[in-house]
C-alpha cells in the first residue's frame, strides 16, 4: 500500500488516481470530523468537500516534513472553526450535562452535552485524540502548543467530562 505522503507528492506531480486514492482514504474519516462538530449531515459533507478544495488549490503548500493526515486535519480546523463562527452570528444555544444519564442514545447525548460545557480548547483536544485518534505530537502541532500542554488540558478535559457525567447522589437535584 502506497503511503499518503507519497500520493500527495504524486498529486502535486499532476496525478489524478493519487488524489482519487486520497480522497477515499479521507473522505470517512473528514465527514465524521465535521459532523461530531457540527452534528448536521449535510453540512458536514459539504465541509469535507471544502477540505479537498482547500487540497487542491494548496497542493504547493504541502511540506512533505509532516504527515498528510496532520495537514488535512490542520485544514478541516481551518474550516470547522470558520463555520462555528459563522454559526454563532446566526444563534447561540446553551447546552447543559444532564448527569445520570444511563447508556444508548441517552448516553450519546449526554457525552455531547458534557463536550460542549469543556472550554473550546479542552473540547477540541479530547475530540482530536479520541475520535480522530490523533497522537498527541500531531495534536500539538495542529494546534502549535507544547506536547506537554496537550497532555494537561487533555486530562484536566478528561476530569471535567467524568464530573458532568457522574450521576448525583440521590435526592440531589442541585445543578451543578
Amino acid at each position: 500500500m502506497t503511503s499518503d505522503e507519497t500520493l500527495f507528492l504524486e498529486f502535486r506531480r499532476g496525478s489524478e488516481a493519487a488524489f482519487n486514492e486520497l480522497f477515499a482514504r479521507y473522505r470517512e474519516p473528514l465527514f465524521g470530523f465535521f459532523f461530531r462538530r457540527l452534528t448536521d449531515r449535510e453540512r458536514a459533507e459539504d465541509l469535507a468537500q471544502d477540505t479537498f478544495v482547500a487540497v487542491m488549490k494548496g497542493r504547493e503548500r504541502y511540506e512533505p516534513r509532516s504527515p498528510v493526515r496532520s495537514y488535512l486535519y490542520g485544514i478541516a480546523l481551518k474550516i470547522v472553526a470558520a463555520e462555528k463562527r459563522k454559526r454563532a452570528n446566526h444563534r447561540t444555544t446553551e447546552l447543559v450535562a444532564e448527569p445520570g444519564v444511563a447508556s444508548g442514545v441517552e448516553a450519546g447525548l449526554a457525552v455531547r452535552k458534557a463536550l460542549a460545557l469543556l472550554e473550546d480548547t479542552e473540547r477540541e483536544i479530547v475530540m482530536l485524540r479520541e475520535y480522530e485518534e490523533l497522537s498527541y505530537a500531531e495534536i500539538a502541532v495542529l494546534l502549535r502548543i507544547p506536547v506537554n500542554t496537550v497532555r494537561s488540558r487533555l486530562f484536566r478535559a478528561r476530569m471535567a467530562l467524568k464530573a458532568y457525567l457522574e450521576p448525583l447522589p440521590a435526592g440531589d437535584e442541585t445543578c451543578r
